[in-house]
């Protein structure tokens, strides 16, 4: 019996990530009492697939411990902060489904604290003031082999560095003439802890701030400050700041927060053959050749939303690849593989015609429309089913007819018989062409008695094909989206350009569609049959010219191990 119970407890054992287990020993040795993560983002551009994992993991972390989340945004420079991406960012955020503490929080509120605190190091004699350029300052950091030389500043004295310091608030000085940077030790081997700058004179106007202030904080010096501002308790972040973590412990150790944050670095998102850096997404948008940055073809959180993507499917997509310490890139046929999961089951299978061929029911009466019972979702019998207008003249895809088909070909041809999809059987009896010899119409007889339901007189055909009414068929836009990125050459070229795909977008502006869409609105998805997933683009579509985008294809090369 012992030994049943142990297999039990260890089947139902839930394994942890390396920061969940860090979190917990904190937690065991009373280090903190409660948890609160942050999601620091700056607002320089867009968020892209690698920002949803780290909001997604600092959000569950803060749900499965019954902590705290905070949405701060680290908006200490200026220069590229617009509040286009503000409005961006908190879009995205809620959209994931990541539910803040409170209201949004801006690094540019502390600015008086963080202020203060530099002259606490200041008075500490662990601050100066320093007037060597950005370029002396490079040469005297050193080497990762050199040890780095003291600036002929770094001596002064306490009360000189106060009044420059508070001169360089008041505008004194021009922009890069005097930065204030910490006093540590400019021979560490670790080239982020030699004496780095934590203030510089800049007069630029914050968006948030306005001209209130001509000096700003550095990054590495403002992020600690509102981390143990705010109380967080784990700063989760991605490995290229793992050789800034001392610098972070260095800060809040000499501002001697009761309680300090603790960081803790996990290894980035990398998706295979796929844009997201934010400057290379901010030229392709200024060149445009994407239309803005949520283009159905990027990555960016906004542009997966406006493609047809759920927030389930990305949280799906992140459970998947997990939490690692190293990095490694991740196939992008995961993420189809996550939508395609999510949708099967909860979307409509709807009849749409993109490649556009009439078929003329020769023996069916004339002007009579009959509404045939088609099921939503023959996986999900709870969607319940649908009336479908059916009639003489219909729209059948091109490919589904061939004149002269192959071995094994088991759609319509001349002679053959197929089955439309919950309509009735119809045979090929004759074709029209046009001038150039291209096939215009397909004419064909059908069989009363093989009525979908009936039991198809106990006849059988191999091939089944869908339709479209055109009595009563409404005309959509529909884009094909492939990889923006062309994949046999790789993403970038040795200039820094992409290499674009030159089929990444196929527009069709004659598609056919069953009439059940009328009333549809921007972001409804479904299913058209036999043809993939789409959405409806809530940029550009309008009630009276619907414009459908294509989230993915019905197949995958994708096989998810379990």
């Amino acid at each position: 019996m012992e030994k049943e119970t142990e297999k039990v407890t260890e089947k139902n054992t839930v394994t942890k990530n390396f920061i969940e287990l860090a979190i917990d020993k904190d937690l065991e040795e009373g280090k903190y009492t409660e948890i609160c993560t942050r999601f620091p983002p700056e607002p320089n551009g867009y968020l892209h697939i690698g920002h949803a994992k780290s909001i997604l993991l600092n959000y569950g972390l803060a749900q499965k411990y019954g902590g705290k989340f905070n949405l701060r945004f680290d908006d200490t420079n200026p220069t590229k902060e617009k509040t286009e991406f503000v409005e961006s960012i908190i879009a995205d955020v809620e959209w994931l489904g990541a539910r803040y503490e409170g209201e949004i929080r801006f690094a540019s509120n502390y600015f008086p604290q963080m202020y203060e605190a530099a002259v606490k190091l200041i008075k500490k004699g662990k601050a100066y003031v320093c007037d060597l350029s950005a370029e002396e300052i490079r040469e005297y950091r050193g080497t990762l082999k050199e040890p780095g030389k003291n600036s002929p500043y770094r001596d002064r004295s306490i009360e000189e560095n106060l009044r420059l310091f508070e001169e360089m608030k008041e505008g004194k000085y021009p922009d890069g003439s005097k930065v204030l940077r910490a006093k540590i030790d400019m021979a560490s081997p670790n080239i982020n802890m030699r004496d780095p700058v934590i203030y510089r004179v800049a007069r630029m106007t914050h968006h948030n701030t306005g001209d209130a202030w001509c000096i700003y904080p550095m990054y590495d010096f403002a992020h600690p400050i509102e981390d143990a501002i705010e109380g967080i308790s784990h700063s989760i972040c991605t490995l290229e700041f793992e050789d800034h973590r001392p610098l972070y412990d260095w800060v809040v150790r000499e501002l001697e927060y009761e309680v300090p944050p603790r960081q803790i670095e996990f290894a980035k998102l990398y998706l295979t053959n796929v844009v997201t850096g934010k400057r290379y997404i901010k030229k392709l948008v200024d060149q445009g050749i994407v239309d803005g940055w949520d283009d159905p073809r990027l990555v960016t959180i906004a542009a997966l939303r406006r493609r047809g993507y759920t927030p389930e499917s990305i949280r799906m997509f992140m459970e998947l690849v997990g939490v690692s310490k190293s990095n490694s890139s991740v196939d992008y046929a995961m993420l189809d593989y996550c939508i395609r999961e999510d949708l099967k089951m909860k979307r409509p299978r709807m009849m749409a015609v993109l490649h556009p061929l009439k078929l003329v029911i020769d023996n069916y009466p004339e002007g009579q429309i009959e509404y045939l019972d088609v099921p939503n979702n023959q996986e999900n019998e709870a969607l319940g089913t649908r009336k479908v207008p059916f009639g003489r003249e219909l729209y059948i895809e091109s490919e589904d007819f061939m004149e002269v088909p192959p071995k094994k070909y088991f759609r319509l041809y001349p002679g053959n018989e197929v089955r439309l999809m919950s309509a009735y059987f119809v045979k090929c009896t004759d074709i029209v062409k046009d001038e150039s010899g291209n096939v215009t119409e397909v004419h064909c007889t059908y069989d009363p008695e093989t009525k979908s339901g009936s039991g198809f007189n106990g006849r059988k055909v191999k091939g089944t094909i869908h339709w479209v009414a055109k009595e009563t068929a409404i005309e959509a836009e529909v884009r094909l989206y492939e990889n923006l990125v062309d994949e046999s050459k790789g993403v970038y070229n040795e200039d820094g350009s992409v290499n674009i795909n030159p089929n990444s977008l196929t527009v069709l502006k004659k598609c056919y569609l069953e009439p059940n869409f009328e009333g549809a609105e921007g972001g409804d998805s479904y299913q058209f049959v036999r043809n993939g997933f789409f959405c409806i683009d809530c940029k550009d579509s309008r009630p009276d010219a619907l414009v459908f985008n294509r989230i993915v294809s019905l197949k995958s090369s994708f096989k998810l191990n379990k």
